[in-house]
């Protein structure tokens, strides 16, 4: 209960509002006045938060659509849900072991981060949506989106601040895909396979990666995250080879045909139109980036540097004509990046509107703070071949002889064997970037990123710099 005179004012004022929005004057105090005092047992929680959000989602069911309200049924609707969300918060800063420990049976289990969220949703009704809500929206555009997937982002987000839970989320999204051991028998058998949206062949012994989304210049989405994941399993895992490559595939883009590109970024074309998830941050920045890093987890070992638990080999990335948003991203995890002198890099997190992944964390420890904060807040484009390029990009050569220059830079990190290549990479890991640092930033990313797929101002954004509206899919 809101017992202050102040408190009483406000509830007031926001009741006000609910009213003017078209909503029944005692629902409108019943709901403000209901968010339910925490108890402590889980199951009791449980019962008391479900029945208040469950009070709030029809409150929002009395009100038009997204796209059809008026001002006031707007803020009508955003008040709701920023209490609801506040439930949310002090709900899992309670729960949260709990909860993960029921959802991953006292985490005996692995659960992949995309399926965690939905059966979160089954355990507790409201925490967070449910698969039904997120597909029944899936078909807006970004603007017309209740942003229902904002509450996957405060979920996850409690998941990393907690020590074990967030290692234990971190151990399963490194384990190989379920997938992958079968692709992996194709590519010993054949020596290549195509996943589509990405491929592993073999030069010398180098596994070479290839992201192929020719249409939208090898751009990144919900359509290829998983082969591009499971490709990066079957590099690391191939006994043929000591390192592995990540390039992009030749493009269909006029300006570009014939050419390749090594990435695009997100692609901002699904984006507007509603078609990148949520999830599609937190599967990146946890799936083949976080593997590239870190290698590949085994089910009974915890990922640690100091037990040299996990799989890995050192990466190569060719970069041919641009590294743009999260291709550069994918440049920070590299051991060796080798460039066109022709190729560029961005981050344009400003005109997009979100956060650039992991790069906030890893960019400074390449160019210092102030040449990040230029990239990531105000688009510095830095060329591969300058100073500044260079501190990303240990080599830049003419693009006609990236083909050469890629052969020569893989004997030279095999022609002397890789033991001491994965310790080297061992040795910056830990001292660099060690899981609890990693979980730490995942913590804030996991919150905000959401809170920014959901601004007003993203679609502003991609509006007035890449003219969305316009963009076909």
């Amino acid at each position: 209960m809101r017992e202050s005179p102040r408190a009483v004012a406000a509830m007031r004022d926001e009741a006000a509002l609910l009213v003017r929005a078209g909503l029944p004057p005692d629902s409108a105090f019943a709901f403000l006045d209901a968010s339910p005092p925490l108890q402590g047992d889980f199951q009791h929680d449980v019962a008391a938060f479900t029945k208040y959000w469950q009070t709030g989602a029809a409150l929002r069911a009395r009100l038009p659509a997204k796209p059809a309200r008026h001002a006031d049924e707007a803020a009508a609707c955003d008040l709701i849900l920023r209490e609801e969300r506040k439930a949310r918060e002090s709900f899992l800063t309670a729960h949260v072991d709990g909860l993960y420990r029921r959802l991953t049976k006292d985490r005996s289990r692995f659960v992949r981060a995309e399926q965690l969220v939905y059966d979160a949703a089954a355990l507790v009704p409201g925490l967070v949506p449910t698969q039904e809500a997120v597909r029944h929206e899936a078909g807006q555009k970004l603007k017309g989106k209740e942003g229902f997937e904002i509450d996957q982002g405060i979920f996850l987000s409690h998941v990393f601040a907690h020590a074990a839970s967030g290692r234990h989320l971190c151990h399963a999204m490194l384990l190989p895909r379920r997938e992958s051991a079968e692709r992996l028998a194709h590519l010993v058998e054949h020596g290549s396979i195509d996943l589509g949206a990405a491929a592993v062949s073999r030069i010398g012994r180098a596994s070479v990666v290839e992201m192929r989304h020719p249409r939208f210049l090898n751009a990144l989405d919900d359509t290829t995250l998983d082969a591009i994941e499971t490709a990066v399993d079957v590099a690391i895992l191939d006994p043929a080879t000591g390192v592995a490559v990540l390039r992009g595939g030749l493009v269909e883009h006029p300006k570009y045909a014939g050419r390749r590109v090594f990435s695009a970024g997100i692609n901002l074309t699904h984006l507007y139109h509603g078609q990148i998830s949520y999830l599609f941050y937190i599967k990146h920045i946890l799936g083949f980036e976080n593997k590239i890093l870190r290698g590949l987890a085994q089910p009974e070992l915890p990922p640690d540097e100091a037990t040299r638990s996990t799989t890995e080999k050192p990466w190569i990335a060719a970069v041919d004509a641009f590294a743009i948003g999260g291709g550069c991203q994918h440049l920070l995890v590299m051991d060796y990046v080798l460039a066109g002198s022709d190729a560029y890099l961005t981050l344009p997190a400003r005109k997009e509107g979100i956060i650039p992944g992991a790069a906030n964390m890893r960019l400074p420890r390449f160019t210092g703070d102030r040449i990040a904060r230029q990239a990531i807040m105000y688009g510095r484009r830095l060329e591969c071949d300058s100073p500044e390029g260079r501190l990303i990009c240990d080599e830049a050569v003419p693009p006609d002889d990236m083909d050469l220059a890629l052969v020569r830079v893989i004997d030279g990190l095999t022609n002397s064997g890789v033991v001491s290549a994965v310790a080297n990479r061992r040795g910056f890991r830990v001292a660099q970037e060690p899981i609890d640092m990693f979980l730490s930033y995942l913590a804030v990313y996991a919150r905000e990123q959401a809170y920014c797929h959901f601004s007003p101002a993203l679609i502003a954004n991609l509006e007035r710099y890449w003219d969305a509206q316009n963009r076909r899919l």
